[in-house]
């Protein structure tokens, strides 16, 4: 299939959305997605409830770290995932991203962490989805690639 598409997940302090939707599409998607993460204003480390309800699931965010978009570790991206809250428009003009609404659970218990890390994981699954097709469809297409 090629070379995964790097995706960079964002949200607004890099310590629980976006890490998760890194871990995740590490964890089970890594054959089609290559994940960053990164925060508008990064808070320096990841949320511990983060890591336990990834833990649960058995999923590492062993390697990752917080860091913020300007962060020269960063690779340029395909694709933009935008859970910051603010219009992805104002922070990624003439850039491919979408905007996810993500509740933000930092600081709030670990149930609500729970139902996050699951609508991330339900949200990552599909990107992936839709990515493998997308791929797929396009090698099929005369003189098409599978570059993005």
């Amino acid at each position: 299939m090629g070379e995964p598409i790097r995706v960079l997940f964002v949200c607004v302090g890099n310590c629980v959305r976006s890490q998760m939707a890194e871990a995740i599409a590490r964890h089970s998607h890594a054959d089609i997605i290559a994940p960053e993460s990164a925060g508008v204003t990064p808070l320096g480390f990841i949320d511990k409830t983060a890591k336990a309800v990834l833990h649960e699931k058995g999923i590492s965010v062993h390697g990752q770290f917080s860091k913020g978009l300007q962060s020269e570790e960063l690779k340029t991206p395909h694709l933009i995932v935008n859970m910051s809250g603010i219009p992805g428009g104002s922070l990624f003009a003439g850039k491919i991203f979408e905007d996810w609404d993500v509740q933000d659970p930092f600081g709030e218990d670990i149930e609500l962490h729970r139902r996050i890390r699951d609508s991330i994981e339900a949200r990552v699954t599909l990107l992936a989805a839709q990515l493998r097709t997308s791929l797929r469809d396009d090698s099929m297409e005369p003189g098409r690639g599978s570059q993005r």
